[in-house]
């Protein structure tokens, strides 16, 4: 396990104390309120715990090096976590969506709402501090497991501003059936986050080229090196977790020694590195007279 893949589980931690800590605030609103749309949230809270022990799963297998049954490492566990969690949030999503109908056939008011919703603002002030920490670092590392936790604690608060505003407005209004309306529209937008991450994941499983930005990057590094003499076709690329996958053919005159092609092709992939971290490089060498180059 390598030193800076290891120190990412500490995000995943992190999450998990933030999980907890927000699941006893919730459910306490929701004991002191009676608020269907708070207990909606408080559920999306439990997601968030069982997703970020799956995260930290995870990311100790990700960080795993390449070994003889797995020669490309084991990056793509990343993707099995989001994947989980995308599940996770559906099932969620069930449980809100059924508490919500049940709730706005059998209406009832609600209690002690300033306490209980100052309750749920202190939460989401540690969902917001934790999300932006995970999404900062998930991109800096470039961790799909931190990302996609970010990114469901970030609507996770997004969903709690809704809440409150909704349980105000049924305080304010008197309109008992606001509540589980409010809930019924939080369960439908945690499904949407969490078909969101499915996709990202399945992409990723199924070895999706990878983003516009960094394959810009490489290109330009191979355009650099391009000349009279040498040049390069078949670029492809893909995605695993952290790791950046590419292979190229690049093409010289066959009269060139082994040592000058060799030469070049380790000042392509230096450059490459160094522009594109993370990024493991295969590049082919061909003989540009030879036909056979250019077939696939």
């Amino acid at each position: 396990m390598t030193a800076q893949r290891a120190n990412l589980t500490k995000f995943a931690w992190l999450s998990i104390a933030a999980a907890i800590a927000t699941i006893a605030l919730k459910f306490g609103a929701y004991m002191l309120t009676g608020s269907v749309g708070l207990l909606s949230d408080a559920a999306e809270s439990i997601v968030n715990l069982v997703a970020a022990f799956v995260a930290l799963l995870a990311l100790h297998v990700a960080s795993r090096p390449p070994d003889d049954d797995h020669h490309y490492g084991h990056s793509k566990a990343e993707y099995f976590s989001a994947v989980v969690e995308g599940l996770m949030i559906f099932l969620a999503a069930i449980f809100i969506l059924i508490t919500s109908v049940e709730r706005f056939l059998h209406p009832r008011g609600l209690e002690n709402v300033g306490v209980g919703l100052g309750i749920s603002a202190i939460a989401s002030v540690v969902n917001g501090t934790v999300a932006l920490t995970l999404l900062r670092a998930g991109r800096q590392h470039n961790s799909i497991t931190l990302v996609a936790d970010g990114k469901h604690l970030l609507t996770d608060v997004w969903t709690s501003v809704g809440v409150v505003v909704g349980v105000l407005l049924v305080a304010v209004t008197k309109w008992q059936r606001l509540d589980p309306v409010i809930a019924f529209l939080v369960g439908c937008n945690i499904i949407w986050t969490g078909w969101h991450l499915i996709r990202q994941s399945v992409d990723g499983l199924m070895d999706k080229t990878i983003d516009a930005e960094r394959q810009e990057a490489i290109t330009a590094v191979l355009d650099r090196h391009t000349s009279d003499e040498v040049s390069y076709h078949e670029l492809r690329t893909r995605e695993a977790g952290h790791k950046v996958f590419a292979s190229s053919h690049v093409l010289v005159p066959g009269a060139w020694s082994v040592q000058r092609g060799h030469d070049l092709v380790e000042e392509i992939e230096a450059d490459l590195l160094a522009s594109v971290p993370d990024l493991d490089m295969t590049i082919h060498l061909e003989p540009r007279e030879d036909p056979r180059s250019y077939e696939r």
